[in-house]
């Protein structure tokens, strides 16, 4: 297998603070390899340093068989990188914006096509502070593409861009790895890296807690399915305990929360509540997601 990342025993550390403590890990050629955990885990300082923009304490690099910071130049001009936090001058045009940065390269793609491509085709010509959230997003990503990288890192993507933005972003970024690119995005949100990612590296207090699939860490770490219902009256009396597949109940006023495992054992539940004549309503499966591994791993919730 090839490898365009290569990361080894990674250290950065603030006074006390270790951002990146010991992290380990390689990204395939042509997969989005997605870095998740909540905010001050150490996912920025992780590909800062991978992308040259910080220098490790320690530990070893590679960046597409370059090291990050003594192949500086020869590295920029194979990487597009947007930043997690990103300036431009409010009255620069976006047809501008993409010319200046497109001067800066060696090798570099079509302006024009690329603002076609991100949806921006009617503001060519407007400043970008005209530019709504989504749209600037769209823009940043034009500038990491113009140089037709082979690898493309992407720092927070979505953060601040309600549900219909996110989602054309993610669109994006699989258009991205379709074009035979391969990406690199950290992000906080878990549902973005379970329908993005090919892989996944759960990130917390500086250090990699978990990497792989997201259905395998999902599968491997054996959280339960949860079915979810209400009963009319605040009461259900039957032991669901007992039933085959079912590992624990918890009940708040009239909602109730059965966990467990099996093929069957959402059916064996809502059987037995029907045999013994107990009302319910709004009923619901709900699937475990990486939100319910991290929180399995780490035994606290995502902090924003």
């Amino acid at each position: 297998m090839s490898f365009v990342v290569e990361v080894e025993n990674l250290t950065k550390t603030y006074g006390s603070v270790r951002a990146a403590d010991g992290v380990s890990f390689a990204i395939a050629q042509g997969e989005i390899f997605g870095m998740v955990g909540p905010n001050g885990a150490g996912k920025t300082t992780t590909i800062e340093c991978v992308e040259g923009l910080r220098r490790p304490d320690s530990g070893k690099v590679q960046v597409l068989g370059l090291d990050p910071l003594s192949d500086r130049l020869a590295l920029a001009e194979r990487i597009g990188v947007q930043l997690q936090q990103s300036g431009l001058p409010a009255h620069l045009k976006v047809g501008e914006a993409m010319e200046l940065f497109g001067a800066l390269y060696a090798k570099r793609a079509d302006g024009d096509d690329l603002i076609d491509r991100l949806g921006l085709s009617d503001k060519r010509t407007s400043p970008i502070a005209k530019l709504s959230g989504g749209q600037k997003q769209r823009l940043f990503i034009a500038l990491a593409l113009v140089n037709q990288p082979d690898l493309v890192f992407l720092d927070e993507l979505t953060t601040g861009l309600d549900p219909q933005a996110r989602r054309s972003m993610w669109d994006l970024v699989r258009d991205i790895r379709d074009q035979g690119r391969t990406v690199f995005l950290t992000t906080h949100f878990m549902e973005e890296a379970e329908r993005l990612c090919d892989r996944v590296a759960i990130m917390d207090h500086g250090k990699l807690v978990a990497l792989d699939t997201p259905e395998a860490l999902i599968r491997s770490l054996g959280v339960e399915n949860r079915l979810v219902f209400t009963v009319p009256d605040g009461r259900c009396d039957l032991r669901l305990e007992g039933l085959t597949g079912v590992e624990r109940v918890e009940a708040s006023g009239d909602r109730v929360v059965v966990y467990g495992r099996g093929d069957r054992f959402a059916s064996l539940v809502v059987g037995a509540l029907e045999q013994a004549g107990i009302a319910f309503r709004d009923l619901r499966t709900e699937q475990p997601t990486l939100e319910d591994v991290f929180l399995k791993i780490t035994g606290r919730e995502m902090r924003e």
